[in-house]
């Protein structure tokens, strides 16, 4: 909200300003407040007119109806109901019929997947129903979330939700869990000191709180800048917004398909009514011939078949945690060249895990993963008996718990907890012996955190003991002596020296390291209300201790799967390059590691040229994210990225396929397509090469139904240019019955096919590169050719040796169904000869033939059959010639494989 009025003590306040540079002084100024009593509640009512609720801009929602009627633009939805319309005119009843309620389902499936969509923006608005305790007029009061205003003074705790953006002028231990909006693994510490320096990405504001972000540990004052669509949550659905969903490339090769089968009916049925009207043929008789055309031209079964192995595919995927939302992005996935991962959660465990701890003297090494109590600590150097007085101040000086193999607290001293298990150290007993008198809570100020506890010395002698852990350098600052091998010795250059060398070689291998330290002070001297960061000097440092989120091990595994596949890994997190370039290297991710705003500030040429080179982008903002996957879009990527929080939403609903995380928020789940319930990488991997799978086997599938339409264009076409059986060589209803019986029976067969032998391996297709290849083209054009040369040429043997073009018709009806099973069998490999054991590999495919073959045989001898498709019996000799007819064609297509072998291997 911009609030246009003169402050008291300042120049107008504007969405932009950058508040961190301001003092708290300065920004209670710029609104006309007082901290201490808040704005008065006429003030803040008049601001709330003026400017609204602190709520996201609400969205029109479409009726219901114009929804869907707007599932009937795509080509197909338009060419059936012409379809239809055209069956409804000539009075062929169940055609129509059948047609329209195919148009039917393919509105529903479309209307349910764009409300999926449309519940991303939802969410993020629910997200948004909070309360915030304010000061008004002096007094504290709760009210809802919604009614902040710029300039209100909210008081934030430990448990709250902030409600709107702000600018913090008072914080005690505060820490706020940004991950949601910056990816960062852990909850920022905050402080009301002024930052310098230009616009800083939200996770480095250390005196700002954003919007919808849970406080964690602490309190706060905070004044509001921003609410509603100015806050980093609003620009978020700003970019949520403006972000169009990419069409899947299967939906546009369909498109493309329909568009080439119509145009080639369309032209028939012109060269049909031409000739029809040269040779005096009737209106009635020529509008029934292209009324079968039509029919025989629209992959009336393809939308179904497609539907139904995109759906056994999704079924599959959730068996293994990865549920997909939109069917098309089944085979998206197939396409997938560049997957932009997560760090936190999805690469690594999301789980700190102390692997290294230093004393002075001695260094141990620790085995196991995350929270769980499995695994060793390693005397890897030194001479000391035990760990045990090295770390306990992390024990002591903390407030976590272990339940159940759950942390309950903060992430860091839960990994330091399960390190005491792992050295025997008993926590609960061990704080029970050394009574808590104070504490000190961690600040940003000074980066430590100490406790006063009741102790004795090593006389006996009744102390107050100082237990210390903290940032490395903020604990060495106060460093006088140190515990090595049991001893106190004095802090001396060398110690300081090593420690900073130690902290510097941890640091490079992607590790948080923290230090911690201990003194004995005299319990007369000891004020547990005094200031107690003034007992916090002359330390005794004990230890430091390298922590690590570590990679999953199956992600290093998935990693490599996908680099075999010719797929880029590139990890984009919200944490430091230092820490994202380690761990890359762990994970076998090549390639430079560059901060995001480095990356923005180049050239779209220069984006382009270095992306290839990029293995991590570490402190991405949200439009950092989106620039990264339009940048490989446009160098021809299809691009998968993973997320689980807001900040991660648009760029999920920009990429070609957007993974969301189980455990994330609901705004990136619902913004994504596709759901990892184990939040797992390898899962992605896995995924990947399931849609592959899918996606060969619905290119197998659209070979065969090209060429099944090549055949029925081809044969139209011939018929009427050369006058055969009056310019229709078949019916609609055995039309009909080609499509849904035997075409989508071998749709079925061939959609649900045995894997291809090395399909991980091969390199994934390229962006726009349709499945209509020359390779195809020529294969479906000749096959299609070759057949429609047989069925015309039995048609009119039909007409001519058995005095009846029904007959003719009804051994070339038998002939194209049995030379669609030869088809069948060819299109499972576009060079792979069918003349193998392997060929028979399939159990479905070998009992569809089968089925199909006995089919072919029934509708020309039982009645029941003839008087559906108006067909009549042919005898032993005339079944011969069909028969002779799909032998002529599986020799001619073995040839043209052989000849294809020999020249891919040329």
């Amino acid at each position: 909200m911009t609030v246009r009025a003169e402050s008291a003590g300042g120049r107008p306040p504007a969405p932009g300003d950058a508040w961190y540079t301001r003092t708290p002084q300065e920004v209670a100024a710029a609104f006309g407040v007082d901290p201490a009593v808040g704005l008065s509640a006429a003030r803040a009512a008049e601001l709330l007119a003026a400017h609204g609720p602190n709520a996201l801009p609400a969205q029109e929602r479409t009726p219901g109806w114009r929804r869907f009627l707007a599932q009937y633009r795509s080509y197909m939805q338009i060419v059936l109901l012409a379809a239809a319309f055209v069956s409804l005119l000539i009075r062929e009843w169940t055609t129509a019929i059948l047609l329209i309620v195919l148009t039917l389902l393919n509105a529903v499936v479309g209307l349910r997947q764009e409300g999926r969509a449309e519940s991303a923006m939802n969410a993020l608005r629910s997200m948004m129903k909070a309360t915030a305790r304010v000061r008004r007029d002096g007094t504290e009061a709760e009210i809802p979330a919604e009614q902040l205003v710029v300039g209100d003074v909210v008081l934030i705790a430990a448990g709250d939700q902030v409600g709107a953006d702000g600018r913090i002028v008072e914080a005690s231990a505060l820490q706020i869990d940004e991950s949601a909006l910056t990816g960062e693994s852990v909850p920022a510490a905050k402080d009301s000191g002024t930052l310098a320096g230009s616009l800083p990405a939200p996770g480095d504001r250390t005196n700002m709180a954003f919007m919808n972000t849970p406080v964690t540990h602490g309190s706060g004052v905070l004044v509001v800048t921003a609410t509603g669509s100015d806050t980093e949550l609003g620009k978020i659905s700003g970019m949520l917004t403006a972000t169009e969903k990419e069409v899947p490339p299967l939906t546009k090769e369909l498109d493309t398909l329909t568009l080439w089968i119509t145009a080639a009916a369309g032209l028939t049925m012109i060269v049909m009514f031409a000739l029809g009207r040269q040779r005096d043929l009737a209106w009635d008789v020529l509008f029934v011939s292209a009324v079968s055309l039509a029919i025989a031209a629209v992959p009336e079964a393809l939308p179904t078949v497609t539907q139904a192995i995109l759906s056994v595919g999704s079924l599959n995927l959730a068996k293994r945690n990865a549920i997909v939302k939109e069917l098309p992005s089944v085979e998206t996935l197939a396409f997938t060249s560049a997957i932009n991962s997560d760090k936190t959660g999805t690469l690594t465990m999301n789980q700190m895990t102390a692997v290294e701890v230093l004393s002075p003297t001695d260094r141990y090494t620790v085995s196991g993963t995350g929270y769980g109590l499995e695994g060793r600590i390693h005397h890897a150097a030194g001479s000391s008996a035990g760990i045990e007085d090295a770390i306990l101040p992390y024990v002591v000086a903390s407030d976590a718990k272990l339940v159940d193999g759950e942390v309950v607290g903060d992430p860091t001293e839960g990994a330091l907890l399960v390190l005491a298990h792992k050295a025997g150290l008993d926590v609960d007993a061990t704080r029970e012996r050394l009574p808590r008198l104070a504490t000190l809570p961690f600040d940003p100020g000074y980066k430590l955190m100490a406790t006063f506890n009741e102790a004795r010395d090593a006389s006996g002698r009744r102390v107050v003991r100082c237990f210390v852990k903290g940032a490395v350098p903020a604990v060495v600052a106060r460093a006088a002596t140190a515990l090595a091998a049991g001893e106190t010795v004095g802090w001396d250059a060398a110690l300081a020296a090593r420690a900073e060398e130690q902290t510097a070689r941890m640091g490079g291998e992607g590790r948080r390291v923290m230090a911690a330290a201990t003194r004995d002070l005299d319990p007369a001297a000891f004020d547990p209300e005094g200031d107690l960061l003034a007992y916090v000097t002359e330390l005794r440092m004990t230890s430091l201790v390298g922590m690590v989120d570590p990679p999953r091990e199956e992600a290093r595994a998935a990693v490599a799967a996908a680099r075999a596949g010719h797929i880029r890994v590139r990890m984009v997190t919200g944490d430091d390059v230092t820490t994202g370039a380690a761990i890359a290297r762990q994970l076998g991710i090549p390639g430079e590691a560059i901060l995001g705003a480095d990356f923005a500030a180049l050239s779209e040429e220069e984006q382009i040229a270095r992306i290839d080179g990029i293995g991590v982008v570490g402190r991405v903002a949200p439009e950092h994210k989106v620039l990264l996957a339009d940048t490989l879009k446009k160098r021809g990527d299809v691009v998968a990225m993973t997320g689980d929080g807001v900040n991660d939403a648009p760029a999920i609903k920009a990429a070609d396929i957007g993974i969301a995380m189980g455990s994330g928020t609901d705004v990136a789940k619902n913004a994504g397509r596709m759901i990892l319930s184990d939040d797992n990488f390898a899962t992605i991997v896995y995924a990947v090469e399931q849609g592959r799978r899918i996606y060969d086997n619905l290119t197998k599938y659209i070979r065969f139904v090209l060429l099944l339409l090549v055949t029925f264009v081809l044969t139209f076409l011939g018929a009427t240019v050369f006058n055969i059986a009056a310019g229709e060589p078949f019916t609609p209803p055995q039309v009909l019955w080609i499509h849904f019986v035997v075409n989508a029976s071998f749709g079925f067969a061939l959609g649900f096919d045995r894997e291809s032998p090395g399909l991980m391996r091969r390199t994934p297709r390229p962006r726009g590169e349709s499945v209509l290849t020359r390779p195809v083209l020529v294969t479906v054009g000749l096959g299609g050719l070759a057949i429609t040369v047989v069925l015309l040429g039995l048609i009119t043997l039909g007409a001519a040796h058995f005095d009846s073009v029904g007959t003719g018709q009804s051994i070339a009806f038998t002939a194209f169904a049995l030379c669609l099973i030869v088809a069948a069998f060819e299109c499972r490999s576009e060079t792979e000869s069918v003349l193998t054991v392997s060929t028979f590999d399939s159990r479905q495919m070998n009992w569809v033939a089968l089925a199909q073959f006995v089919l072919a045989v029934l509708v020309t001898q039982m009645d029941g059959f003839r008087r559906l498709l108006g067909t009549t019996e042919i005898n032993a000799r005339q079944f011969g010639w069909a028969l002779l007819a799909a032998v002529a064609l599986l020799l001619l297509w073995e040839l043209g494989k052989l000849a294809a072998r020999r020249s891919r291997g040329a």
